[in-house]
């Protein structure tokens, strides 16, 4: 995957493969997400070390480190990831103490391992007390197909005791269809995707079933027809 790739000029700036997208946030505010979380489990989270996949440029992230800190009574650490290196520059214009943004491709499963690990070790700890996954589920499964977006819940649910997911609609994939190929780009899995106006449910099948997982909390869904998963492992304490 070649960085030159990751944004398409011009045209419709919604219109891009992985997400990506330049300023995210003008149109998703983080207070509406930030709103949608529970306030009472973080606190047993000690020591408190997160990832945030699918960082953009880093605005999310840090308005949730000042939540968890505010909620947890904790310091919170953490690493905060996204494919584009461009927003990742942005994010780290602006970065505050306790996050470590960082360019990386989490289906990359070299590099991935490589810096997930090497984090983890940094912070003394086996896993992440917990992932947040916020609009990222989509982009996967339209790249990298049903088994690609099963392989990565595995993975996040294999290195996280809670996870945060927050999966778009069906609706949501049709749109993103739609505004590529006015780029003259088809998403290579989209026609072999067999899993469609169920994508949801079948996100939290796999949760649940294929990685032991047992649902705390369902939000409300946000005015742009999100919401939140949140998912713990079954054997696993938080504290």
């Amino acid at each position: 995957m070649h960085e030159n790739n990751l944004q398409f000029k011009g045209g419709n700036p919604g219109a891009v493969q992985y997400g990506n997208f330049i300023n995210y946030y003008q149109f998703h505010s983080t207070e509406e997400r930030i709103n949608l979380l529970p306030k009472n489990i973080w606190n047993q989270m000690n020591p408190f070390v997160a990832l945030d996949v699918g960082c953009n440029a880093g605005n999310l992230t840090m308005a949730l480190k000042d939540f968890l800190k505010k909620y947890s009574s904790l310091e919170p650490s953490i690493l905060a990831v996204d494919i584009d290196p461009l927003l990742i520059n942005r994010a780290n214009e602006h970065t505050s103490d306790g996050i470590t943004f960082q360019c990386l491709d989490i289906m990359d499963v070299t590099k991935r391992d490589q810096t997930i690990n090497k984090y983890l070790i940094q912070m003394k700890v086996e896993k992440f007390k917990v992932a947040f996954c916020f609009s990222t589920t989509m982009w996967i499964h339209l790249n990298y197909g049903d088994e690609g977006l099963e392989n990565f819940l595995k993975y996040i649910c294999s290195i996280a005791v809670v996870v945060v997911i927050e999966p778009q609609p069906w609706k949501c994939y049709k749109t993103a269809v739609k505004r590529m190929k006015q780029k003259k780009f088809v998403f290579p899995e989209f026609s072999k995707l067999k899993y469609r106006e169920n994508v949801e449910s079948v996100i939290e099948q796999v949760l649940n079933i294929d990685c032991n997982m047992v649902k705390l909390i369902e939000s409300e869904r946000t005015t742009w027809e999100r919401k939140l998963l949140i998912f713990k492992q079954k054997l696993c304490n938080i504290s």
